[in-house]
């Protein structure tokens, strides 16, 4: 059976002089609901999980900054370089954004049916998120993570489910997905690890999006 689309919605914030957030809503009442890092990227594969065998499920992904510094991306997404950027894009990601979603769509689910989910850089916000807010994101969707941030020395309890995943032709972000894996064993997390092949890019993780979803949502 092939589902109905939802549509695409986008919203500009006040953060960093007007940051857009787009979000996929599904055809049908969401079930569950993703906030995301590249939100530009991330939102469109709302659709693929319209057509796979995933509860509706709602997209919210907040678009990465538009400087052309690269480590102004970094800065916002991992808590290891710049504190206080760091700490403004978190408060928008974990409290603007949010806020937002439950006024605008009427939708505040609670953390078991909540995911957090970002790619390459943006894997390391969604495992600085989970890590941090276990409370909001019971999972972490983290596709080929980079190894800004490490995993903290001690680690908070209880800790989000977390999916990690990354390719045969990307050793290095295998070796960063593997050092998480380890350490959230090692602290009693429910841990997936994944290699397929596939390289460092967007097709890869679009291929990986619905899987997430249903390892989480579809129990």
């Amino acid at each position: 059976m092939v589902r109905s689309m939802g549509e695409l919605v986008t919203e500009t914030f006040e953060y960093d002089g007007g940051r857009q957030v787009a979000v996929y809503v599904p055809a049908d009442p969401p079930e569950a609901i993703v906030f995301a890092g590249d939100g530009q990227l991330i939102t469109q594969w709302g659709g693929d999980l319209e057509q796979a065998d995933v509860p509706p499920t709602m997209v919210v992904g907040a678009y990465r900054t538009d400087d052309a510094d690269e480590m102004v991306r970094i800065e916002e997404y991992s808590p290891s370089f710049n504190e206080e950027r760091f700490a403004a894009h978190e408060k928008f990601f974990v409290e603007d954004v949010r806020v937002w979603v439950r006024s605008r769509f009427g939708v505040a689910l609670p953390a078991e049916r909540t995911a957090v989910c970002g790619v390459s850089a943006s894997a390391e916000l969604a495992l600085a998120m989970g890590v941090r807010h276990p409370d909001i994101y019971g999972s972490i969707f983290a596709a080929s993570p980079g190894g800004g941030y490490r995993p903290p020395e001690v680690m908070p309890s209880p800790l989000p489910r977390v999916y990690l995943v990354a390719g045969t032709l990307e050793p290095w972000f295998m070796e960063n997905a593997a050092r998480w894996a380890d350490a959230l064993r090692d602290a009693d997390a429910d841990v997936v690890i994944t290699e397929r092949e596939g390289d460092h890019g967007d097709p890869f993780w679009q291929a990986e999006f619905p899987l997430m979803a249903s390892w989480a949502f579809s129990n």
